[in-house]
């Protein structure tokens, strides 16, 4: 009776038709090094390949299909042969006669031949493997899987890593050839680590093949998911329809700012170092004018890029210099964080595809999805969103505030870029922090030199308001995070010992009909509130006043007059001497026998009870020496004369011994 040709007949078959037969030992050589060097790879990295590879028998299948993969016939012989038309030898022949001969045409120098080296994008080779299966897959190979324009080799151009070796083209056709003839199975397609099993060549890292796998399934027209397996069918997925609405969304921007106020907001809940933060304002009215730290976030209109006078840097000048229709007065105290311009592009198609997918499965039911379609937008959904989340920070990494060395420099725009994984205010206020561009406390003495070097004196005085209104209103000030900062530290500039030099001093009022200030203080604390209407005083000056108002010395009582008359002189009262003070006694002794028993817990308690007393007093030089004496009737052991003598040394007593007598 006949039977068919199982896969391992089949390598016979392919290389007597096909090939030359080995005849060289140097030949033979080669096949087995190249064998054992894929044999290693599936053992070493077992966890990324099919289970039965890690076993020897492999090795040898290996050495049998020489120069062919295994997994290429177990595919035709497998896969392929189930289809009616498809003659298990005279069908495996042919299509290894046209790949091999275009292989050879192109010089192909890989190791062997398998799934992932299989030319599809030959005409030979696609008729071949396109002749058996109705006739809309030739589209289909041609969009999905390979060919000039193809999606894995559009997609291998456009990521370097995966370009090197080809790896969104070699997975497309492995999928290719163990899916496409059983579309209607029940268990349909490839398993992830199959696919590696035909595409990765040793010396290549098989995650690369698995970044490129993912990729190619996020945004293929007909590459089906399921888990850890994979497939190509005619039949688009909702891939397609995803990537149809998220093309429509370009011609409806407003939902795609809609999504980052959204996220934005969110983010900016926690506003770190922050007093408030302004998220995308609509106008400079929106952005109101206080004396506080805040952080204005720009929108996608107004990114910034290194070009001069960018749409960023317009938007900042013109909400730090106007809020509403009146010039802004506290102009040193916004910041901007604003979206680089390279980046936005990423983040509007990812919000896109975001949008894309919710809306799929908000629509499941009208759209009439599979069970498999639903969790295919379930998984796209969550994958999207974690990009968008990532982007988003990404995006916004351009921190822009304005500059001023002194009164006198111009106004000079800076940007910084943000760094690191927490919130983007929370980080904003970090990179500000230590660059020292916002202060959330201030010297005193850093707030006199402030004072003198601009000056910010109104003649000898300047109102407690008037400082803070400066500190909010000019850039060549310190930036502080609230006025409480300001407020400490002239609370504290108050209290200092070294006022006249290092601080100021305080006047509740300047009295100008009589030139002098009212309720003047230095050196004393003091409560300043925001509402407090006092005045910071220069302290030479106030020095000046509290001299010349400082009360004159008792002057010394003038002699009595002499007696007249023989009258009686008045004289002092004579004071009895006072007792002598008795003497403190200078020397203290004390012995006390402890039981041997207790000797631990007894001297603990003479040191807390006598020995800290006595150490306490200041001056006074403690002495305590532990006297020990024992009598042993029997005459000590040697082992314990040996323990208790090296004991005794190592605790440093100053005399010890044993005795006969």
């Amino acid at each position: 009776s006949w039977r068919p040709a199982s896969a391992e007949e089949g390598f016979e078959i392919v290389r007597r038709r096909l090939f030359q037969p080995l005849a060289d030992p140097a030949r033979f050589r080669d096949r087995d090094v190249v064998a054992r060097a894929y044999a290693d790879l599936y053992r070493s990295q077992a966890q990324e390949f099919p289970p039965e590879c890690r076993e020897s028998d492999y090795e040898k299948r290996l050495q049998a299909a020489y120069p062919i993969h295994p997994e290429v016939f177990d595919r035709l012989y497998t896969d392929w042969s189930t289809l009616v038309k498809f003659q298990r030898t005279r069908g495996v022949l042919r299509l290894m006669a046209a790949v091999i001969h275009s292989l050879w045409e192109k010089g192909d120098r890989n190791p062997l031949i398998q799934p992932a080296h299989i030319p599809i994008d030959d005409n030979r080779v696609q008729f071949e493997l396109t002749r058996y299966l109705s006739d809309n897959w030739v589209p289909i190979l041609e969009k999905d899987v390979d060919g000039p324009n193809s999606l894995p080799v559009k997609t291998d151009a456009e990521v370097p890593n995966l370009g090197r070796y080809a790896a969104c083209r070699r997975v497309a056709r492995t999928i290719y050839l163990g899916s496409a003839p059983i579309t209607t199975a029940a268990n349909r397609g490839l398993e992830d680590r199959r696919i590696k099993l035909g595409s990765v060549v040793p010396g290549e890292s098989p995650s690369v093949f698995g970044d490129a796998l993912r990729r190619l399934a996020a945004v293929a027209t007909y590459l089906y998911q399921d888990g850890s397996r994979f497939w190509y069918d005619t039949q688009p997925t909702v891939t397609k329809l995803a990537e149809d609405r998220a093309e429509q969304l370009k011609r409806d921007p407003d939902k795609v700012v809609e999504e980052l106020d959204r996220r934005l907001r969110q983010d900016l809940v926690k506003t770190g170092e922050f007093k408030r933060v302004h998220p995308l304002p609509g106008g400079t009215a929106d952005v109101p004018d206080l004396p506080e730290a805040r952080l204005v976030v720009l929108g996608s209109a107004q990114a910034w890029s290194k070009e001069p006078n960018c749409p960023a840097e317009a938007a900042a000048r013109e909400i730090q210099s106007r809020c509403g229709s009146s010039p802004r007065l506290r102009q040193n105290s916004l910041v901007f964080l604003a979206p680089d311009k390279n980046r936005l592009q990423e983040l509007d198609e990812a919000i896109r595809r975001y949008l894309a997918w919710k809306s799929i499965l908000a629509e499941r039911e009208k759209l009439d999805l599979s069970h498999h379609q639903v969790q295919q937008a379930e998984v796209q959904l969550a994958s999207m969103d974690k990009t968008v989340a990532l982007r988003v920070p990404e995006t916004y990494q351009w921190l822009l505030f304005p500059t001023q060395d002194t009164p006198q420099s111009p106004t000079a725009w800076q940007a910084m870029r943000l760094t690191g994984s927490d919130p983007l205010a929370v980080r904003a206020g970090k990179k500000l922090l230590n660059d020292e561009q916002m202060v959330t406390r201030l010297a005193p003495t850093r707030l006199r030199m402030e004072l003198d070097r601009v000056p910010l004196w109104r003649g000898n005085h300047v109102p407690v308001r008037q400082v803070v209104e400066d500190f909010f209103r000019y850039l060549y000030l310190p930036r502080l995070c609230d006025t409480g900062v300001l407020l400490d530290a002239i609370r504290s500039g108050f209290g200092l010992l070294t006022w006249e030099h290092d601080s100021f001093a305080w006047a509740d009022s300047f009295d100008e009909a009589a030139e002098r200030y009212r309720g003047l203080r230095g050196g004393d604390a003091l409560s300043v509130g925001e509402d407090s209407a006092g005045l910071l005083v220069r302290p030479e000056v106030a020095r000046q006043q509290l001299d010349r108002e400082a009360p004159p010395p008792p002057a010394p009582l003038p002699p009595g007059p002499e007696p007249q008359d023989g009258g009686t002189k008045v004289v002092d009262p004579i004071l009895p001497p006072r007792p002598p003070t008795p003497k403190a006694p200078r020397r203290f002794y004390g012995t006390v026998t402890l039981a041997p028993d207790r000797a631990g817990r007894d001297a603990s308690k003479i040191a807390d009870e006598v020995i800290t007393h006595l150490a306490g007093l200041v001056g006074a030089k403690v002495t305590v020496t532990l006297e020990i004496e024992a009598t042993i009737p029997d005459g000590a052991p040697e082992h314990l004369v040996r323990t208790v003598t090296e004991n005794a040394r190592t605790l440093k007593f100053t005399s010890q011994g044993f005795e006969m007598e």
